[in-house]
């Protein structure tokens, strides 16, 4: 059937001199012929409203990540024939939204999945209502929680919690790309933008450092490449490897931001039957061998402002240290270390680093996982983008909790929060490349799939005029472009 809307859903009205206005958004660009709309998402071709963006589908065959290609080139002998249907999935990448959402979706698509008739209802949505939950792989302290994390001065995000060895960063979000200045949005918007399609976005944080995101990459802490995320706190590395310190050394010191562990003080050290050393650290002693803030949060070892090991230890008790008592001080990553021996006047002197204490340093960085920073989109879709998908929106809403639709972006598996509405949020790298778009209003417009069984699609009050198969999608769309999913992605219409 034809994919075309009837005359009372015109789509780009024609105005004079071969202006055509895209109702694509609710900007409502105005394009004269030859040129692109503010998004360059629609262009004016000889008077006609076109997507600039191919359609992209995702086929198990071909390699993933690999560059999209045309879907004639990769599928040459096609004789009108869909090739392999079940290994060929549309995705919402360059189909167009409903704006002004009084329509159907742009594809709502039948097939088959192992002899189980299928609807998937693919739309672009225009996501006002979105932000961006950033990860970052570093002991480093970046900012205090709540700080504002800026691009061009403009806040588009702040700091959040910091989670055992990453710190976290919330971008984005309505306020910051409506509920401010026209500079502040267009600004997160654009971040965001660039961020979500895999880009490098350089953001300074308020009292902190500056830090250079991208997905999948290690983060660059004020020019300063990430390697390492900690094994564990001060207190967890203590248990690690109290072991392996057992016999060659008489206290070790794993400096921490969160919690500084003290070996001979810390339980492991006294289960393995260490006499106290009487080396007090600063600090708030929490439980035993365990202390908080021995310095304030910094960039220096283990996150905090120490550069110099030595001062993190408050005293040393002559009733309980001796002359000739070893000592390490390390970090959660192994990136810094100092070795010393009390002398006669139980002053700590440097000296060389017995090899059997070195391998056990090395051993912590061998453990340490490499710093990387993580982008995940996250977006609520809304009434009209559901209206899109359904006469009665609440129904796709239930038909989702109860896992009777599955919900994915671009192709790509993802997270649905609980409580009300539809809350997503998933993996930008789990996404083809350049997934992501946006529009001057400002927002985001990224890609969403609904799939479940066609009879579950009627039950919802789906638009069922409106079932096209993948033959007329692809005979109707010559800009298709075809690529492969993630390797970790389950195939989008699989049980």
């Amino acid at each position: 059937m034809s994919l075309a809307l009837d005359s009372t859903q015109k789509f780009g009205a024609q105005e004079e001199n071969g202006i055509v206005r895209c109702d694509a958004c609710p900007v409502l660009c105005r394009i004269r012929p030859g040129r692109n709309g503010a998004c360059s998402r629609y262009a004016n071709e000889n008077g006609e409203l076109v997507r600039t963006d191919a359609l992209v589908l995702l086929n198990r065959t071909l390699e993933a990540g690999g560059e999209m290609v045309p879907f004639l080139e990769a599928a040459q002998d096609w004789s009108g024939d869909v090739l392999h249907p079940g290994e060929t999935f549309v995705t919402a990448i360059g189909a167009g939204t409903t704006y002004p959402d009084y329509k159907p979706a742009p594809f709502i698509v039948g097939g088959q999945h192992e002899g189980v008739d299928t609807v998937t209802v693919v739309t672009e949505g225009i996501f006002s209502y979105c932000g961006l939950k950033v990860k970052i792989d570093t002991d480093r302290h970046l900012g205090h929680e709540t700080a504002a994390v800026r691009v061009n001065g403009e806040q588009i995000g702040h700091v959040t919690t910091a989670e055992y060895g990453s710190q976290m960063l919330s971008l984005g979000g309505v306020r910051h790309l409506t509920g401010g200045s026209k500079k502040e949005g267009s600004t997160t918007c654009a971040a965001m933008l660039a961020l979500a399609n895999r880009e490098a976005v350089e953001v300074t944080i308020d009292g902190g450092a500056t830090v250079l995101l991208q997905a999948g990459t290690q983060p660059v802490v004020n020019g300063v490449p990430e390697k390492r995320m900690r094994v564990g706190c001060g207190s967890a590395t203590v248990g690690i490897f109290a072991q392996q310190w057992f016999g060659h050394v008489d206290e070790v010191i794993v400096i921490d931001d969160h919690i500084t562990g003290v070996l001979s003080e810390h339980q492991a050290g006294k289960c393995l039957g260490m006499p106290p050393a009487g080396i007090r650290v600063r600090g708030r002693r929490s439980t035993p061998g365990r202390y908080f803030q021995v310095a304030e949060p910094g960039i220096g070892w283990g996150g905090t402002t120490i550069t110099e090991p030595l001062s993190v230890i408050e005293s040393i008790d002559p009733k309980l240290a001796w002359p000739g008592l070893r000592l390490l001080m390390t970090t959660t990553t192994g990136e810094d270390s100092f070795y010393v021996v009390l002398d006669d006047d139980l002053k700590p002197q440097p000296t060389p680093m017995p090899e059997v204490l070195r391998k056990t340093v090395e051993r912590i960085g061998e453990n340490c996982e490499p710093a990387l920073t993580t982008i995940l989109f996250m977006a609520g879709a809304g009434g009209s983008l559901r209206a899109g998908v359904t006469e009665n929106p609440v129904l796709l809403t239930q038909g989702v909790k109860d896992l009777a639709v599955r919900v994915t972006l671009g192709g790509a598996p993802c997270y649905v929060w609980p409580g009300g509405g539809i809350t997503v949020m998933t993996d930008v790298l789990r996404l083809p490349k350049h997934a992501f778009g946006h529009v001057p209003t400002p927002a985001l417009v990224a890609p969403i799939e609904f799939t479940m069984r066609r009879d579950v699609y009627e039950a919802l009050g789906g638009h069922m005029a409106h079932v096209t198969s993948l033959k007329d999608v692809l005979a109707e769309n010559g800009q298709a472009l075809t690529t492969g999913t993630a390797a970790e992605n389950p195939w989008p219409t699989a049980p």
